[in-house]
C-alpha cells in the first residue's frame, strides 16, 4: 500500500535549502500552507525564489518570510495587502516579477502538463510583453510565455489520503491544483488525513501521483484579509 505520510511540516520540509525555487498555493490568505510557511521561517534559509499569487500580509503567510529577508525574488500577480512587500519592491531590495493573474495560473498549469511555452494576448503592448516573442493569431498579437516549475511545490488541501490524493474546499482550490502539478517535489498539508480508499474518487482534485509528501496540519488560523460586516 502506498503511504506518503510524514509526521509534520518539519519532516516534510527538511530537504528545502537556501537558493531554491518554491511554489506556494493559496490566494490572499485563503488556502495557504500555514504550517510549512512557519517551518521555512524557523529554518532560517534564505535567497528563496517564491512563486505565489501574492505574499500574504505583513505578519502572516509569506509576509513572515519577507519580514526576515528570506526571499530573494517574488513571482506574483499583485502586491495585495502586504506593505512590507510593497516597500521592499519599491526600494529595490526584492526582485519582483509581476505577471497577469491568468498568465501566472496558466504558466503553472503548463509547467505541470509538460508544456514548455504558450502564446497569450495578455500583456501585449505593456511592460509584461517587453522582449518577448510576438506572433499574430486570428488577427490579434500574442506574446510567448514560458512555463513555470519549482524545486518544491507546497499546497494546502482540505482532505487528503496517505496515497497523496487531495480535495480542496471552496475557494481554497485557487492556485493549489496547478502548483501541485508543477513542483519537482510536492508537499501537501491537509486539515484531515484519511486512509487510501476513503475519499470519493469523483471528488479528488489532485491525484496522488503528483504528491510526494503529505501530513495532517494543525492550528490553522484561516485569517480573513478584509471582513465586511453589516451593522443593524
Amino acid at each position: 500500500m502506498i503511504n506518503k505520510e510524514v509526521k509534520n511540516a518539519v519532516e516534510a520540509c527538511k530537504d528545502i535549502k537556501s537558493g531554491m525555487t518554491i511554489m506556494l498555493g493559496g490566494f490572499g490568505l485563503c488556502g495557504i500552507p500555514e504550517n510549512c510557511i512557519q517551518t521555512l521561517v524557523n529554518k532560517e534559509i534564505n535567497n528563496l525564489t517564491c512563486i505565489s499569487n501574492n505574499a500574504g500580509v505583513d505578519d502572516f503567510g509569506l509576509g513572515l518570510l519577507l519580514q526576515k529577508r528570506q526571499i530573494k525574488k517574488m513571482v506574483s500577480s499583485y502586491v495585495g495587502e502586504n506593505d512590507e512587500f510593497e516597500r521592499q519592491m519599491l526600494s529595490g531590495e526584492l526582485e519582483v516579477d509581476l505577471i497577469p493573474q491568468g498568465s501566472l495560473a496558466e504558466r503553472c498549469r503548463a509547467g505541470g502538463a509538460g508544456i514548455p511555452a504558450f502564446f497569450t494576448p495578455a500583456g501585449y503592448g505593456t511592460e509584461v510583453g517587453q522582449g518577448k516573442e510576438v506572433r499574430e493569431f486570428n488577427g490579434k498579437p500574442h506574446i510567448l510565455e514560458t512555463a513555470l516549475t519549482a524545486d518544491y511545490a507546497i499546497v494546502k488541501a482540505w482532505k487528503g489520503d496517505k496515497a497523496g490524493n487531495l480535495i480542496y474546499k471552496g475557494t481554497a482550490r485557487n492556485f493549489n491544483p496547478p502548483m501541485a502539478m508543477a513542483g519537482k517535489i510536492t508537499i501537501a498539508e491537509v486539515e484531515e488525513l484519511v486512509e487510501p480508499g476513503e475519499l470519493n474518487p469523483n471528488e479528488i482534485h489532485t491525484p496522488g501521483i503528483f504528491v510526494q509528501h503529505i501530513f495532517q496540519g494543525e492550528k490553522y488560523e484561516k485569517r480573513i484579509e478584509q471582513r465586511t460586516v453589516i451593522k443593524n
